[in-house]
């Protein structure tokens, strides 16, 4: 994970830096709060620790001076620099410590706010983007702004000072020197940094190889099966041999690479400086210079070199930052959907009676407006009467039911719950009273009891035991030895699919929902999973209005009405007696396929 967090942020978008840019990026300042005054004070430690810095080349010039003179200068310069050397020790910590208190605060508030908004956001939304996209806003993301803000920010600050103070003082030092200086160190400098960016990039080339080839790796363990089935065991090794020899390719190509950039440095950047204490020697020969004063001017150079080739990759991770925060303020001002946060006023909404009904509903994703889903869909369901959707794949039955819970909304038509819009009603107030048992259940990583919890949270136990009961999941949860506490694993894996059904079951019969919506809950089960998980949606369903969508028709057989969706339109309506006695019915049809299951 974390190598994966890192080629993320290594490839992150870089933004320029610019007053715009910056600007939009204060924006982040806002959730410093009450710790603005942390900031101010490190920024003004941040000052001091780059102007220490600066005077210890100064120092050691004269402490060398001083050791030409007599043993009491000697030591005064000794305790000057020993105190400017505690000072700057002080300061360093402060300024980090500051610094990092001041960026995890905000982060903390960004974290929040990011994440509260994010699931909040409308579903249009959220199905239009990747999981993993959205997941690294709040990991990669602000992990880039959190190294920026903690470590970049004040060394491209520290450095800036530095450089600018380096060279007044390289200037103050002898002028003659630092023309030389300026002629050779910044340009080897810059060099020396576009040369190592280019390595690195050729490098990243390298690891996205070895990471393609793992990938084969990968994908063959997974498909064994398939691979020996089909006796492809050579066209396997020959894919992986391939990418391997790109490997090997381009790893050379970066070796050379890096050769010449040690050449480069080695002749080019030391023999720069060799180049500047030869001409300082010769000036010191001539009597132009003081030997301390050749000593701090090498330093001075040293330290202004160093900080110009730092400063262009501090410039770099900032401009990548402003991208990062790009990302995550898109995400934090994308409007969400108005979700009550208020728990007594969630637990304090009038219940509904449970009839709804669809006017003339059209509707498309949002994604694929020009392919209509819903044409014209009208139908309506009294309280407490049970509703079957049935139709092939892609008629429209599992959007009907989003479009109950306003996962979203239609472009024409009109929804009523109780014979009012649904439009009318808090959103919150509206979910809070349905409950969705889905074909695949997805329960979370913790305890059975956490999952079922999640239909109310303020259960308490009995009535969490007495709905595991009524689910039909008592028996299979009793026999764990950690019981109600059994962890379920990622994503549910160490359940079974009837059990993770069950599972969901208690979980909507906790909520005691007023409208009950099954999405083909049985129809990946076996038969003896399928009869248990039928009986206890037989208890679920009881006085609750329900929308079942079908896949298999034996489970809908008692159905009030079954509605017969087709293209996105309803071709038939009627009770199982009515429909399966019309001979050019798509539902006789549909029942004669499964008549395996259905005797006609």
């Amino acid at each position: 994970m974390a190598r994966t967090d890192s080629k993320e942020r290594m490839d992150m978008p870089r933004v320029k830096l610019s007053r715009e840019s910056i600007k939009k990026s204060l924006q982040l300042f806002s959730f410093i709060g009450p710790n603005k005054w942390k900031f101010y004070l490190g920024m003004l430690f941040l000052v001091g620790t780059g102007a220490t810095a600066l005077a210890f080349p100064r120092l050691i010039g004269e402490l060398l001076k001083a050791a030409e003179a007599d043993w009491e200068q000697l030591m005064q310069w000794g305790w000057v620099l020993l105190g400017v050397f505690t000072a700057q020790t002080v300061f360093s910590y402060f300024r980090i410590y500051l610094f990092v208190d001041v960026t995890e605060c905000m982060l903390e508030g960004v974290r929040k706010a990011t994440y509260s908004n994010l699931v909040r956001l409308s579903m249009s939304y959220i199905t239009q983007r990747r999981a993993g996209e959205l997941s690294s806003r709040i990991s990669a993301d602000i992990s880039q702004i959190q190294d920026t803000f903690t470590t970049n920010i004040a060394e491209f600050l520290r450095q800036f000072i530095i450089i600018v103070g380096g060279i007044v003082l390289l200037f103050l030092t002898s002028i003659k020197l630092a023309f030389a200086m300026l002629l050779i160190i910044p340009p080897l400098a810059v060099l020396t940094v576009i040369f190592g960016y280019f390595v690195r990039k050729k490098s990243r080339g390298v690891q996205d190889q070895v990471a393609e080839s793992n990938t084969i790796v990968d994908e063959t363990l997974q498909g064994i099966h398939n691979v020996k089935a089909f006796a492809n065991e050579y066209f396997e090794i020959f894919r992986y041999g391939s990418s391997t020899a790109k490997v090997r390719r381009q790893a050379v190509q970066v070796g050379r690479l890096r050769a010449a950039f040690a050449s480069f440095i080695i002749f080019g950047l030391f023999g720069g400086i060799v180049g500047l204490i030869f001409y300082g020697a010769y000036l010191k020969q001539q009597g132009l210079m003081e030997y301390g004063d050749l000593v701090q001017f090498m330093l001075y150079t040293v330290f202004v070199g160093g900080s110009i080739g730092g400063i262009a990759e501090q410039y770099n991770q900032i401009q990548k930052t402003l991208g990062a925060t790009d990302r995550v303020l898109e995400l934090l001002n994308e409007p969400a959907e108005a979700v009550d946060m208020d728990a007594d006023t969630r637990n304090s909404y009038p219940r509904i009676n449970g009839s709804f009904a669809f006017e003339n509903i059209h509707f498309a994703y949002p994604s694929r407006l020009e392919t209509p889903v819903l044409k014209g869909v009208s139908f309506s369901a009294n309280a407490g009467e049970k509703i079957a959707l049935v139709g092939q794949s892609g008629s429209g039955k599992t959007t009907i039911a989003s479009l109950l819970l306003r996962f979203y909304d239609p472009q024409e038509g009109r929804i009523l719950v109780d014979g009012k819009s649904v439009n009318e009603y808090q959103l919150t107030q509206l979910r809070s009273q349905m409950a969705i048992v889905p074909q695949d259940v997805v329960l979370f990583g913790g305890s059975i009891r956490e999952n079922i919890l999640y239909g109310k949270p303020e259960a308490t136990e009995e009535e969490v035991i007495e709905a595991a009961k009524m689910a039909n999941a008592w028996e299979f949860i009793s026999q764990f030895p950690e019981g109600l506490n059994a962890i379920v694993g990622d994503r549910g894996i160490k359940l079974s699919g009837g059990q993770r059904q069950r599972i969901a079951i208690a979980r909507a019969i906790l909520k005691n929902p007023a409208i009950l919506i099954l999405d083909e809950a049985t129809s990946s089960l076996d038969s003896q999973a399928e009869a248990l998980v039928q009986e206890a949606l037989e208890k679920l369903m009881r006085g609750r209005t329900s929308l079942v969508i079908a896949h298999r028709l034996s489970t809908i057989r008692n159905a009030d009405r079954i509605l017969v969706l087709q293209e996105g339109e309803i071709r038939e309506s009627g009770t199982h007696e009515e429909l399966i006695t019309n001979e050019k019915g798509l539902y006789r049809r549909l029942n004669m396929m499964q008549s395996d299951i259905i005797p006609a």
